[in-house]
């Protein structure tokens, strides 16, 4: 009944917190942290994984779980961090918001592990946010998200809004694009992300014809394809998770509806997701990530092999899964920057510490607890992959309240 009703009351105040951004300062808790129980007397060090292993956002989280692995394994195999092997205790988040701050609470009070890496949407991350803050634990969120936030206690190594979102608007709005429609998943990321793309619009003169949501896991997209298809937009901005986008497309090619006639802008569909959906529902389709497999650098091409390796020819590289990797070997410089596992040496060396990762070079920002990263749109090929259609050509550095963008002014509040 207690830890029923700790999760309860972890997912309130999230829920709380769920619908505009909390700066490190607010985020809420009495300032209060627990006492930390990591054990670094021994040869090793525990690391926590928190992925969905099941539910409907498997299809994404498994293959991040994956990469998370193979980083311990390289890091181990090159003689740890500070020396001591990585033991990595791994717990499945289910795809629900309190299983992840359930877990999260064991991973650090029981487990007692130096820092924990995952999560994916952004109401696990919400869910978890104040069990970090209270633990003064540290937790590595892989995936890009809607922004407006950010925490001591988490470093974010997937894209803020300003390294995705709007880059991937400039690009519909330079293939001529004047209206659009929004489809996404009814939860935070969707709807946060739909309003700063709003007030882009506004500013920009790109008139929004549509905004429809469906639960995470729907699979029955009739009805909000018919709307897509009759609004007549230049072009769909997608933020649906998981496994809905399968369901989706094959709903949007079976109306007629192709990548020529009216394109969709995808923002959580990486090479993984191709897959599930079918590359005939989905071929010619504009993305927007930080990383693609097909990026043609030694870093990259090491990591493809390494990976196909590890898990089979068969299987392909992500945007998430880079992003997770690259994170454990940022924690790694970390620790070695500070010659020490203790959260406050941590954050206190954090800031400009940089990794050639596949994606190219990263580099955290001490202030926000983002990184530097270079933005990327793509294009799904016929072989289920995605090739480089436009670069920022260098790394965005991060922004996360978009404080540079005078049409966001409003948002913050």
């Amino acid at each position: 009944m207690r830890r029923a009703l700790a999760g309860l009351a972890v997912l309130s105040l999230s829920l709380g917190i769920a619908g505009c951004g909390a700066r490190v300062d607010d985020a809420g808790g009495s300032g209060d942290t627990a006492a930390s129980c990591v054990d670094t007397s021994g040869d090793s060090v525990k690391v926590g994984l928190l992925n969905s292993r099941s539910g409907t956002m498997a299809i994404s989280e498994n293959t991040v779980y994956n990469s998370l692995a193979l980083a311990a394994e390289q890091i181990n195999a090159d003689g740890g961090v500070l020396g001591k092997q990585l033991e990595i205790v791994a717990e499945d988040g289910a795809s629900e918001p309190t299983v992840f701050a359930e877990k999260a609470q064991k991973l650090i009070q029981s487990d007692c592990v130096a820092a924990v890496f995952g999560g994916w949407t952004s109401s696990s991350r919400k869910a978890m946010l104040p069990v970090f803050e209270s633990n003064d634990a540290l937790l590595f969120y892989p995936v890009q998200y809607e922004g407006l936030e950010s925490s001591e206690n988490i470093f974010y190594s997937g894209a803020t809004t300003n390294q995705q979102i709007i880059p991937a608007l400039d690009y519909l709005k330079e293939q001529g694009a004047t209206s659009l429609f929004l489809v996404g998943s009814d939860y935070v990321f969707p709807q946060t992300a739909n309003k700063i793309i709003k007030a882009y619009a506004e500013d920009a003169g790109i008139e929004i014809l549509g905004e429809e949501y469906a639960p995470l896991g729907h699979t029955d997209f009739s009805t909000i394809t018919a709307k897509v298809r009759d609004a007549g937009a230049d072009a769909v901005f997608n933020t649906l998770n998981g496994d809905s986008n399968v369901a989706f497309f094959k709903e949007y090619r079976a109306l007629g509806l192709t990548a020529e006639t009216m394109p969709v802008m995808s923002v959580s569909i990486a090479e993984e997701e191709v897959g599930g959906i079918g590359v005939d529902n989905i071929v010619g389709q504009p993305v927007a990530w930080n990383y693609y497999q097909t990026i043609d650098t030694p870093e990259n091409q090491k990591f493809v092999a390494d990976f196909k390796a590890r898990y089979g020819d068969d299987k392909v590289t992500s945007d998430p899964m880079e992003a997770a990797y690259t994170s454990m070997f940022l924690w790694k410089a970390m620790v070695e920057k500070a010659d020490s596992f203790a959260v406050p040496d941590v954050q206190a060396a954090a800031d400009s510490v940089s990794f050639d990762a596949p994606e190219g070079t990263v580099t955290v920002n001490g202030d926000n607890h983002h990184l530097a990263k270079t933005s990327l749109v793509g294009k799904i090929g016929p072989d289920g992959l995605i090739y480089t259609e436009w670069s920022s050509g260098e790394p965005i550095e991060p922004d996360p309240y978009l404080e540079s963008y005078p049409w966001a002014s409003g948002l913050t509040g």
